[in-house]
């Protein structure tokens, strides 16, 4: 979708330059550790994160992991545990989104299937953190130091979908010139390449390449995205500059259906789609 898809990726930055609920909980985490006489670098190894990752939650710049506050139990004692579990209760992870794509968001969190195909960006699920920098650093008008950091945070924040919803069947379909345009440079389309063969051993992740001669493809209309609500009903989105699309009606959205089937027809299958993500690596 778009940029990315949806926190704003098209364009759009979020509605405000840091997720309030964000801020409180880091405000909350950093005098908890203070009233245990824990620096950082004392408390992060002992809830068995990094230091950086410590400094950024307690800044409001990343969403906490969800175990954190038992984590933080045996080291800053229960009664601390129990309030940053009140204090993470309001987190959502549609906050730093942008507002024409949270109805998507909420209904990616519930879908049983979702299927998308970009031609523009690596989807916003599979992107790694340098990569996505590099598309939230391309938006004109540029955002802010902040709303960037929103940004990835809230992008971060929502490919845990891909692991904690291991009963979700995702179907991505990529075409090959998206990897090889290099946005950031050889490092990044390395560390890219490396996510996405990380991501597509995972046994609900589909990942298909669509090479770059075809004599037939489905997708000419666009970027497309669809999900299986937990009615067992299907709906599709698009998005582009910074306004957003949801099909519900039968007709649209079986039409996007047959264009995603015939695609992963023209796609190479999952097998050589690997084999041409760790041709386009190289060497390592």
């Amino acid at each position: 979708m778009g940029r990315d898809d949806g926190e704003g990726r098209n364009g759009g930055a979020p509605d405000t330059e840091l997720p309030e609920g964000l801020r409180i909980f880091g405000s909350v985490l950093k005098a908890l550790r203070r009233a245990a006489r824990l620096t950082q670098e004392e408390f992060a190894p002992q809830v068995r994160y990094s230091v950086d990752y410590i400094a950024k939650i307690e800044q409001g710049k990343r969403f906490p992991p969800s175990d954190l506050p038992e984590r933080s139990g045996p080291v800053l004692g229960e009664v601390a545990a129990s309030v940053l579990k009140a204090a993470a209760k309001d987190l959502r992870r549609r906050a730093g989104l942008a507002s024409w794509f949270r109805q998507w968001a909420e209904i990616e969190e519930e879908a049983l299937t979702l299927y998308a195909y970009e031609c523009r960006v690596v989807p916003g699920l599979l992107q790694p953190e340098p990569y996505m920098r590099e598309v939230h650093g391309s938006y004109l008008p540029p955002l802010t130091d902040a709303q960037l950091e929103a940004q990835v945070a809230a992008r971060m924040e929502r490919q845990r979908l891909l692991t904690e919803r291991g009963n979700t069947a995702f179907s991505f379909i990529i075409e090959q010139h998206v990897i090889e345009r290099e946005l950031g440079g050889s490092g990044v389309t390395r560390s890219l390449i490396d996510h996405l063969l990380d991501r597509a051993s995972l046994r609900n992740v589909e990942l298909l390449i669509m090479p770059r001669r075809r004599i037939a493809h489905a997708g000419l209309n666009g970027p497309l995205y669809l999900a299986e609500t937990p009615d067992r009903e299907w709906v599709g989105y698009t998005e582009a500059h910074d306004t957003s699309h949801l099909f519900t009606e039968p007709n649209q959205v079986g039409a996007m259906l047959q264009r995603y089937g015939r695609m992963r027809g023209q796609a190479l299958d999952s097998e050589a789609s690997l084999s041409l993500l760790e041709h386009m690596r190289g060497a390592p």
